[in-house]
Order: structure tokens, then sequence, then C-alpha cells
């Protein structure tokens, strides 16, 4: 009960952060399972099957919230599954100890990137008369189907990433179909990695229904949320956390001495405060910039029947 208990607070937060964020359930829950000695392949297939009954009610609430661009999602789950189910394969045939370094390597990466995206870049905004066609997000969803399974995570980062910074979807839409294709995607990865797994590498079906359950409450928090809480200061907040846990664990495998570890968290700690103050400061100067764009337009708006 009290692995469920935990594990389904882990789902929680890590769902919040996905439907929030359009990306990091995997990316979160895979590193809070290796970090307690499972596996990659175990890890990324327990997170992969909690990620069918997260993903679909997720999509559920993100429906609800007319957060889908259909067309979208059907063109991108396709590809997605295919990389996926090639991911799963390619994991479960890696030696354990090179696996967890991959996929401790991969789970870092995408965590900076998702702290300095959210912390420093400029999110901008998005043009939305232009959808995004058959040729970008094929690709697109094979190369981060193939990234999601082999890392745990990943299909969000990639996926949601590439889809905002195109500018040919508006931001609560990218989220909501690229968390509502996720389902197609999640379901292949399971299957790739129960043909692939061994008879040694046993699943813990408690831990995947903590992290399910989790999910599933979190899911309508988080497609309200999306339209309500600032992803800059969610983004850097989870992107510092999932650096710093996976840093812990390369540096582990690597047998690195006591002062290296010291250094690598001091220098974790102060990237991730910096970015927490950035993304602070950035949302606070976006808010000032959308009021005084208002009183600027509101004029304009008054002035315009007396010319007519």
């Amino acid at each position: 009960m009290r692995v469920l208990v935990l594990f389904g607070l882990a789902g929680f937060l890590a769902q919040l952060v996905d439907g929030t964020l359009g990306m990091a359930f995997g990316v979160t829950s895979t590193t809070t399972l290796v970090a307690l000695g499972t596996t990659p392949a175990v890890a990324s297939a327990a997170v992969h099957l909690a990620e069918v009954g997260t993903s679909l009610a997720s999509g559920v609430a993100h429906w609800r919230f007319r957060n889908i661009d259909w067309r979208t999602v059907g063109v991108l789950a396709l590809p997605g599954a295919a990389g996926a189910a090639l991911g799963a394969y390619v994991l479960t045939s890696l030696s354990t100890e090179f696996a967890e370094v991959w996929i401790t390597t991969i789970l870092l990466i995408l965590g900076l990137y998702v702290l300095i995206r959210f912390a420093f870049l400029k999110l901008g905004k998005l043009i939305t008369t232009k959808r995004p066609g058959a040729r970008f997000l094929g690709p697109l969803g094979l190369i981060a189907g193939f990234v999601d399974a082999t890392g745990g995570g990943g299909w969000g980062p990639v996926a949601t990433t590439t889809l905002l910074s195109s500018g040919r979807l508006e931001p609560r839409k990218v989220v909501g179909s690229v968390d509502t294709s996720e389902f197609i995607v999640a379901l292949a990865a399971s299957i790739g990695f129960f043909f692939s797994l061994s008879s040694e590498q046993n699943l813990n079906y408690t831990v995947v229904l903590g992290l399910m359950a989790g999910g599933v409450i979190a899911a309508p928090v988080a497609a309200w949320l999306v339209r309500h809480l600032p992803p800059r200061v969610l983004g850097a907040a989870a992107g510092g956390l999932i650096v710093l846990t996976n840093a812990r664990t390369l540096l582990q495998a690597a047998d690195a001495s006591t002062a290296v570890f010291v250094l690598a968290y001091a220098a974790i700690v102060l990237l991730w405060v910096a970015g927490l103050v950035a993304a602070i400061r950035s949302v606070r100067a976006e808010k000032r910039a959308n009021i005084l764009a208002g009183e600027t337009d509101a004029p304009a708006d008054q002035a315009e029947p007396v010319a007519g």
C-alpha cells in the first residue's frame, strides 16, 4: 500500500507537469524509477504502460477544454508509434550498464533543455493560421517516438517543443494534441516492451498502477491549469529537478569523487535558482507587456466607430 501511495503521488506530480507543459511525465517518472535502482528497460516499460492510462485521461480532459487539433493527432501518432516500438526493441537489446548510462544521459539532456527553454529563451507568439503538414509531423513523430522509448521519456520534449517553435499551432492546442497522441505512442511502446523484455526483467505492477492512478487524477487538473498557470515557472522547476537527479546517477556510475559531486551539485543548483528567477521575471515582464498592449489597443477600438 505504501508503494502504491508513493508512486501515486509521483504519478500525480509528473502528470501535473506533463499536462501543463505537454512534456515530462516519462522523463520525471523514469528518473524516479532509475534513481531507485530499477533497470532502464523495465523503468521505461513501466512508465509507458502507466502512460497508456494517463495519456487517455489527459486526452479526454484536453478534449473537454477544446485543446486538441485532431488532424495533428492523427498524423503525429502513427509514426510516433512506429518509432516507439523500434525504440523499445533497441533499449532491451542493450546491456544493463550501457542502457543505464544511455537513458540517464538522455534524461539529463532533456531536463536541461526543459530548464533552459522555459527559463531563459523567448517563447514568442505563434502563427496560428498555418497548420502543420504531414511532411513535418511524420518525421517528427518517428524521431520523438524513438527517443521516448529508448530514453524512458522524450515524446513531449521533442514533439511539443518542435511544434511550439514551428509557429504552426497555438500553444494550448500543441499541448493538448501532443498529450492525446501520446496514448497511441505509449500503447505501441508497451507492446514493444512486452515482446522484447526477457523473463528475468519483471514489471512491478504496483508501481505501474500507482503511476497510472496518480496521473489519471492529475489529468483534469493539468488540463485546466494549462490555461492559467505560467508554464515558464513550472518548466524551470521541473527541468532543474530532472537535471539534479540524473546528474547524481551519472556521477555515481562514473565513480566520481566527493569534490566532483559537490562542484557538480553546486553548479546545477546555481543554474536552477538562476532559471527560476529568470522565469519569474519573464512572467512579470510578459504580464506588463500584455497590459500595456491592451491599454494601447483600447483607444483605437473606441475611436473606430467614430472613423466609420
